[in-house]
């Protein structure tokens, strides 16, 4: 019974630090790494596929294999430390609340700012809608990469899966940009992130949908996602907007272009409430996915 309830309660006890620590203010692994995957790109981008794929080998490859190797040590310390150093939750719910409070208090250059944290796109020019779709967007997305990924990943390979999940999201966030610098060196992280990502982003859709209107959600996932650029978060953000009865996507800027997304969803232009309730559904949806994970440690005690 322990070892079928050790998984379980181990991203139990990740989740509750995560809730009641948040993200470490000092030391974060996250920005060691950050600082050591800045550093490889400096070493090894040399605008090639073949650089960017040992720049991803060297940063990524040790840590995991040293996770794999600690684990069976102290299994349940170990899982749960990493998942909780691979989960945002708590992270992505302040970083949203930073940017509804003064959106809803009518503060736009503030709520423009705050937001600009949150998404890569130029924020100067928003609008209040703008500022709340940005912010729904970035919450829907993120609730994919800073939570489900991660659970997904645990509940397959324990606390390294979390790990690797979470390492490659950060390298596609720093090195998966269409620049001249990054489009070829950044691609083999972007592929492996969009590979990882493939299962976990459609069980984050279909809580999504469960989680609010199914029959609207699914609907928006299966007629809209298809003619999203990334390959998964199409279906998360669709299947998000379709739920919350809003449409997003639409125009934005990003390194000073200006680009023409695919409408997603279906209702009414985004609000500052939008912002909420986006960050209400992911924290459903966490305690959703952790009761599956405990429903199935019962069954196999």
């Amino acid at each position: 019974m322990q070892d079928a309830f050790s998984l379980p309660l181990a991203a139990l006890a990740a989740v509750l630090l995560d809730r009641l620590l948040g993200e470490p203010r000092r030391w974060h692994p996250l920005v060691g790494f950050g600082r050591l995957a800045a550093l490889a790109e400096a070493r090894l981008n040399r605008r090639t596929r073949a650089g960017g794929i040992l720049a991803l080998g060297l940063t990524v490859g040790p840590w995991v294999a040293l996770a794999f190797w600690l684990r069976p040590l102290m299994p349940f310390v170990v899982d749960a430390a990493l998942l909780y150093f691979a989960l945002g939750a708590r992270s992505l719910s302040e970083h949203a609340t930073a940017v509804q409070i003064p959106l809803a208090s009518g503060d736009l250059p503030e709520a423009r700012r705050r937001v600009g944290w949150m998404v890569s796109r130029d924020t100067a020019s928003l609008d209040a809608t703008g500022v709340a779709k940005a912010g729904v967007e970035s919450v829907l997305e993120n609730g994919n990469d800073a939570v489900f990924g991660a659970l997904f990943w645990f509940a397959l390979l324990g606390g390294p899966g979390a790990l690797l999940f979470r390492l490659a999201n950060t390298l596609d966030a720093m090195w998966g940009y269409k620049t001249g610098r990054f489009l070829d060196f950044g691609w083999a992280a972007a592929r492996f992130d969009d590979l990882l990502n493939w299962p976990a982003a459609r069980l984050t859709a279909l809580t999504y949908a469960l989680l609010g209107h199914p029959v609207r959600a699914l609907a928006c996932w299966r007629a809209q996602a298809g003619a999203w650029e990334s390959p998964n978060a199409g279906p998360v953000m669709a299947a998000g907007a379709g739920t919350l009865g809003i449409v997003l996507g639409g125009s934005a800027i990003y390194h000073g272009r200006e680009e023409q997304r695919p409408p997603l969803g279906k209702g009414g232009p985004a609000c500052a409430a939008d912002i909420g309730r986006a960050v209400a559904l992911v924290q459903r949806g966490l305690w959703l996915w952790l009761a599956v994970l405990l429903i199935i440690g019962a069954l196999n005690a």
